[in-house]
């Protein structure tokens, strides 16, 4: 039995509010939208930290690990960050620790890890009770200046603590590493790219404020000038996208890179070789990449592959070895770009938090801007800041110097009276803390050095106040010192250092014949192609050359019936006038009665297969219609790439398409259903892509029953009823020679009665 639901107050209604729920819901769910965008899945534009990272390194901060300090169990850090900072999961917060430390996942890590920290397979990082970490140079470089007022701090979780809200980041960050998150209904993906390049753009945007994302590029014909290339992956690979594409990438904030493995060929001796994989495309899994190419062997999906073997260590060293050393190296790895992950799209989206507050999609101009301004604001926020430890230090030496004038006058007062301080502040005019600090002055500070020591301060910090001054005074001095710490991190990840050198490549990708890389896909055997008169298809296993013992479907019976093999194409001509292109690799196999054709390609109702067979790209063929109709269009005008298939002979009921006949020779026969033959040369006969045709003979009644075409020096032949060949050469012809479009004269004796050439 249900219990009766009391209201909080104790039985009266005063405490229950009536809300419409779509609005609740509204409310509620934009609320956790907003979370997960700001303090979860997209990050700062400034540091290119989302929030877990950025508790990480200030949580390691804050226990003092630094890059010379000696290495803390991932357990410490982990427990310290979801105990003051991140209130989550402990293996959220140590998965987010792994990554910063996986060299093949950052391009320029931010955690030094020591233990079993994952590889590129894809296996697992040790548990955090195995694994120890601190920072590396780049995560100090981020954190430079924080205990110098450089960033704004908020309170916790608990408000017990307080955490930064951006780090002074003084590394391109957000370029370098990259960075991938799903939020609610938006998303982020930004590739890493080198530092080096990105230090020379942004040196290059403060020089120029105005400048465009061409202006950042790196530009062939000015190597010289430095400037981003595009993504520089960690685990390297070569590029294959235009320099165009780039481009609108980078202006319009989205778009995408194709990356390809990087190969070479290695010599075995005797003409033999196999294929050496040294990089593989970024967050693709080796061990996942492998046993992909493994399945298409098994399917027999790449013909040309003999077998793939792993034999990386430390460095990528996937062998793949050819079926033969014929085989075209080119051809075997277009096949494999596209049927696996040795080529990959890398997608670009930069959708960032702009100032830490408003998700946007920003261009690569922008986003180096706003770290620029970022980095102008931790140096105005640090300046102040030691300004006015200089005032405090400059106030407590003044009071120090008055008090070696006069230290006698001092130490007395501070024998005879009970309360010298006020005293002291009412004779020599002193500040509070000036005071305060002569009175906390140990006994050996009045020896006489430290007068001179004082006053060698008291200068030099003088001198110091005035420069930083002057460069709160100066936009030009405030850009400049930018300038130079951009150059000192530069200098530091240049591409002469083993960390900073560009490991990505650009290539454009070969040229390649596409029906021969689609062909190399294909496992090449002889099949049989079998038509039913009620239009079912299959593809039977070897060459048969005798069909009669196949079984069809109650009612049903062979149509056509011709040898293939799986890589061929077929050509498909239906009554209509339409061609359709079939696959012999696609088509069902031998067991049972095939599939339907209508339901691999789109068939009008009213119309029948009229034909098929293999397309032979270099063939002519002469398409005629049941009224006589005809021209010559060449096969490779024939192939449809879709599903619709393609209109070549423009047909109207009653009229439809009746013969294709491979164009030979120099003539044509036409025999009509009247049994009159016409002879007439090839050349009155147009070649055209598409069309009615032109009139090829001319009839009271009926139509045409065959066409063939035949060189006039070696003459028309044809066979009777009975199998007996006849033949016509040259001057015998000339009683059916004309003119196209005329009626002709009646066949010549032995002709069959059938109307067909062939019998």
């Amino acid at each position: 039995m249900a219990k009766n639901l009391v209201p909080p107050s104790g039985g009266d209604d005063d405490n229950i509010v009536p809300i419409d729920l779509k609005a609740a819901l509204e409310e509620r769910y934009l609320a956790y939208a907003l979370s997960t965008i700001m303090h979860r899945a997209l990050p700062d534009v400034r540091d290119g930290l989302k929030p877990v990272h950025r508790r990480i390194i200030h949580a390691m901060s804050e226990m003092g690990i630094r890059p010379n300090s000696a290495f803390k169990k991932c357990a410490r850090i982990v427990g310290d960050v979801i105990g003051k900072f991140h209130p989550h999961g402990d293996q959220s917060v140590y998965d987010a620790l792994v990554r910063l430390a996986q060299d093949f996942s950052q391009r320029y890590p931010i955690v030094d890890g020591q233990g079993n920290f994952g590889n590129i397979d894809g296996d697992g990082a040790a548990a955090y009770r195995y694994t120890e970490a601190r920072m590396t140079d780049v995560a100090a470089l981020l954190l430079e200046g924080i205990e110098q007022d450089a960033v704004d701090f908020r309170p916790t979780y608990n408000e017990e603590d307080e955490e930064p809200v951006v780090m002074p980041g003084a590394f391109p960050n957000l370029l370098a590493n990259g960075s991938s998150g799903i939020a609610v209904g938006m998303a982020t993906s930004i590739p890493p790219h080198n530092a080096h390049e990105l230090c020379d753009a942004a040196l290059r945007l403060i020089k120029n404020p105005e400048a465009s994302v061409e202006d950042l590029m790196f530009d062939p014909a000015h190597p010289e000038k430095g400037g981003i290339e595009g993504p520089d992956l960690p685990t390297g690979g070569i590029i294959i996208e235009s320099r165009e594409s780039m481009l609108d990438a980078y202006k319009t904030g989205r778009g995408g890179f194709r990356v390809r493995a990087k190969w070479e060929i290695e010599d075995l001796g005797r003409g033999g070789y196999q294929i050496v994989i040294t990089e593989i495309p970024y967050q693709v899994q080796k061990s996942r990449l492998i046993e992909k190419i493994a399945e298409l062997l098994l399917a027999r999906r790449l013909p040309l592959l003999e077998d793939v073997r792993d034999e990386s260590a430390e460095d990528v060293r996937v062998v793949l070895v050819p079926k033969n050393r014929t085989v075209d190296a080119t051809l075997l790895m277009e096949s494999l770009f596209r049927l696996s992950d040795l080529e990959n799209r890398i997608p670009l989206n930069m959708n960032v938090l702009s100032m830490g507050r408003v998700p946007k999609v920003m261009a690569l101009n922008e986003v180096l801007k706003e770290w620029l301004d970022h980095r102008r604001d931790v140096l105005l926020r640090r300046s102040r800041f030691r300004l006015a430890a200089i005032d405090r230090r400059l106030e407590i030496l003044g009071g120090f110097l008055i008090a070696y004038l006069n230290i006698d006058e001092i130490i007395a007062i501070i024998r005879e009276e009970d309360e010298p301080k006020p005293v002291m502040v009412a004779r020599f005019n002193l500040t509070d803390i000036q005071a305060e600090a002569i009175l906390n002055m140990r006994l050996r500070s009045l020896r006489k050095l430290e007068e001179f020591e004082i006053r060698t301060e008291f200068e030099g910090l003088s001198s110091e106040k005035a420069e930083i001054e002057s460069l709160l005074a100066s936009p030009d001095k405030q850009w400049k010192t930018v300038a130079w710490e951009i150059e000192e991190v530069k200098k530091k990840y240049a591409k002469v250092t083993k960390l900073g050198a560009r490991r990505t490549m650009f290539a454009m990708a070969p040229t390649a014949d596409m029906d021969a890389i689609q062909q190399s896909m294909i496992e090449k055997e002889p099949v049989t192609i079998v038509i039913s008169q009620k239009g079912w298809i299959r593809a039977l296993k070897g060459h048969m050359t005798d069909t009669s013992a196949l079984t069809f479907k109650e009612g049903d019976g062979p149509k056509l019936a011709f040898l293939a093999q799986t890589t061929d194409k077929l050509l498909l001509v239906t009554t209509g006038g339409k061609a359709y292109t079939l696959g012999a690799d696609k088509l069902p196999g031998g067991r049972g009665h095939g599939e339907p054709v209508r339901i691999m390609v789109d068939m009008e109702n009213d119309q029948d297969i009229l034909t098929a067979f293999v397309h032979d790209p270099s063939r002519k063929l002469l398409l005629v219609s049941t009224g006589g109709n005809g021209f010559v269009v060449a096969e490779t005008e024939m192939v449809a790439n879709t599903r619709k298939g393609k209109q070549i002979m423009n047909v109207a009921m009653p009229d439809e398409m009746k013969l294709v006949v491979p164009v030979t020779g120099d003539h044509v026969a036409v025999v009509g259903e009247n049994r009159k033959m016409l002879t007439f040369p090839l050349s009155q006969v147009p070649e055209m892509s598409r069309g009615k045709g032109v009139r090829l003979q001319r009839y009271k009644d009926g139509g045409i029953s065959d066409v063939k075409c035949f060189a006039l020096a070696t003459g028309l032949t044809w066979e009777d009823s009975a199998g007996r060949s006849f033949s016509k050469v040259g001057d015998e012809l000339l009683e059916w020679m004309a003119d196209r479009a005329t009626a002709g004269r009646t066949v010549p004796k032995g002709f069959p009665r059938s109307g067909k050439f062939g019998g």
